[in-house]
């Protein structure tokens, strides 16, 4: 075989490999959250991409059951509850990262890089503005205090996001005062919890309560709704809080990702998380779903500057997963429904 036979051998096999390179992703995100950052993926680098969508917990059982047989390369899912759970269940593999370790700030990833945190949110106080001044407001320990009896809104105690919330409770303020404000809390429920997070803000804007717990995100969502004049009625009727700003911040939790154990496509995995974390990746999210940066190079839409700068509790996420089994045992014991 003469030179240029072995040159245009090589050329044709670059280019098989480009070609048949894929990555498989299983997510708990929606798909019009993910699927544009993967087409953006795969015309920058060539990788091909397939994308799984499914409820969070459906995909985990699923990953635990196919075992090392799964040809999903990368968890998508939100909560660093669930991504501990993910990880005591070992679906992931560690990763070391430069690029990763870079961008992302430590309290934001798993200490032994087996997730990295992909976007932010904060779990917030929404107040009425008909009925209550923020000067009223204060902490998330506040809330439990007689001002607010039977004047709270906020989702059930199998939500993963209140779990955590707990959770960053015990971290904070140990056990025995995380179980009282549980037990306060509840007595200051205005109804029992059902629905969402959006359903605790419109109810609250229909003075069915005066302050509701959630999460930033839906309250951008509401606000820009194009199809549901409702939620952006509801929306513009409640004021954003930023608890605890004199302590230790307001609680956030990610969305976040990591590389399978059993991954087919390893390399090819490790390249995608890389870019999801880029600015550019991490800009789209901000604007897109009204999320916070995890790279503080990032920049954030135009709605959510307006909310204003704030100070976040830069607690390793990983305590929050370590503490959810307490969380859940202590809103049970609370009576939270």
């Amino acid at each position: 075989m003469n030179l240029k036979h072995i040159v245009v051998t090589m050329i044709l096999l670059i280019s098989f490999n480009a070609l048949s390179a894929e990555v498989n992703v299983y997510s708990g995100r929606k798909e019009k959250l993910v699927k544009p950052l993967l087409d953006r993926f795969t015309a920058e680098t060539g990788i091909k991409t397939n994308l799984v969508t499914a409820k969070a917990d459906k995909l985990l059982t699923r990953l635990k059951n196919e075992g090392r047989n799964t040809p999903a390369d990368v968890f998508i899912t939100v909560d660093a509850g669930r991504l501990y759970r993910a990880k005591q269940a070992g679906i992931f593999a560690s990763v070391n990262s430069d690029t990763l370790n870079a961008a992302v700030p430590s309290h934001l990833r798993d200490p032994e890089g087996q997730w990295v945190g992909l976007s932010q949110r904060a779990r917030v106080i929404f107040y009425a503005k008909d009925r209550v001044k923020p000067e009223q407001l204060s902490t998330y320990e506040d809330l439990v205090s007689d001002a607010w009896k039977r004047k709270i809104c906020i989702r059930g105690s199998s939500n993963i996001y209140n779990q955590s919330l707990v959770a960053s409770l015990i971290a904070s303020n140990g056990k025995q005062a995380a179980q009282q404000w549980s037990n306060k809390l509840v007595k200051n429920m205005a109804r029992p919890p059902r629905g969402g997070d959006r359903d605790q803000i419109k109810a609250a804007a229909a003075g069915q309560c005066d302050i509701a717990i959630a999460n930033t995100y839906y309250y951008g969502a509401m606000l820009t709704s194009k199809k549901d004049s409702s939620q952006v009625k509801a929306a513009q009727a409640m004021g954003l809080f930023w608890p605890n700003q004199q302590g230790r911040g307001s609680h956030v939790n990610i969305s976040g990702a990591g590389v399978t154990k059993h991954a087919k496509n390893p390399e090819n995995a490790l390249k995608l998380l890389e870019f999801l974390v880029s600015p550019e990746s991490q800009k789209w999210y901000a604007e897109v779903n009204f999320e916070y940066p995890v790279s503080e190079n990032a920049e954030i839409s135009e709605l959510v500057k307006s909310w204003g700068s704030f100070k976040s509790d830069k607690l390793s996420l990983d305590v929050l997963g370590r503490n959810n089994a307490e969380a859940v045992r202590t809103m049970d014991r609370a009576g939270w429904k």
